[in-house]
């Protein structure tokens, strides 16, 4: 068989049920969800589906007024649709690389735009980043997840998982920042220094302090998803 022929490129790259459970990488940039139920993913992630499976945006009201308002203030980046069914789903960002992670009575936040999917069992509620709302285009929220479950979370290439230490603080650039440990705080500060060569539109380098003990995720990108309008 030649091996540039229709029938091998199927063979290569056709679809194959590895028995791995509610989630499933079939490539490391898209994630299969064995879907029996519900489950939450990013709104616009869905690139396939077969089965029977109905798709309802997140109500504005879902989550009460708090969230109502948290939503209109972070625009569509943390947009998130169920989806609810009996079937196989899909779902893909951008080509970006995609983690699963399993928590056990665990809590992690994660940058809004990082957030593929996660299973009903995990509680989720969007943080403001309030202190860097006016100073930078990207990066002003992120989503706590929280509880027993699965999640899939996405980054540009290939992540690197940095371990803070009492005494040794991580400081990030909030656009390469995808997630963190849900007992940090991150706080956030200027390096009027670095303007210079950064070059950014608020004159000033924005950067992430992460003290205590935990982790943070990063990623080799810096991704802006919130540009400023003209």
């Amino acid at each position: 068989m030649n091996k540039y022929s229709i029938a091998e490129f199927i063979k290569n790259t056709e679809q194959e049920d590895k028995g791995e459970g509610f989630f499933e990488l079939e490539t490391p940039r898209l994630l299969e969800v064995n879907l029996d139920g519900l489950v939450w993913a990013k709104a616009g992630s869905m690139v396939a589906y077969h089965g029977r499976i109905k798709f309802e945006r997140e109500g504005i009201l879902e989550h009460g007024i708090g969230a109502m308002f948290k939503k209109a203030l972070t625009g569509e980046g943390a947009a998130l649709m169920k989806a609810n069914g009996q079937g196989k789903l899909y779902l893909a960002d951008s080509g970006k690389k995609i983690i699963i992670l399993y928590l056990q009575n665990e809590a992690i936040y994660v940058n809004g735009n990082d957030l593929l999917a996660f299973e009903p069992s995990i509680r989720h509620n969007i943080k403001l980043m309030r202190k860097v709302a006016g100073m930078m285009a990207g990066g002003l929220f992120n989503v706590r997840c929280e509880g027993t479950g699965m999640i899939a979370i996405t980054a540009h290439y290939e992540p690197l998982t940095l371990r803070v230490t009492p005494g040794k603080p991580i400081i990030t650039d909030p656009n390469a920042t995808v997630a963190w440990s849900g007992n940090l705080q991150p706080e956030f500060q200027t390096d009027i220094s670095l303007k210079t060569f950064i070059g950014r539109g608020s004159g000033e380098s924005i950067q992430m302090r992460f003290e205590g003990d935990g982790f943070v995720i990063v990623q080799p990108y810096e991704e802006v998803f919130m540009q400023a309008q003209s």
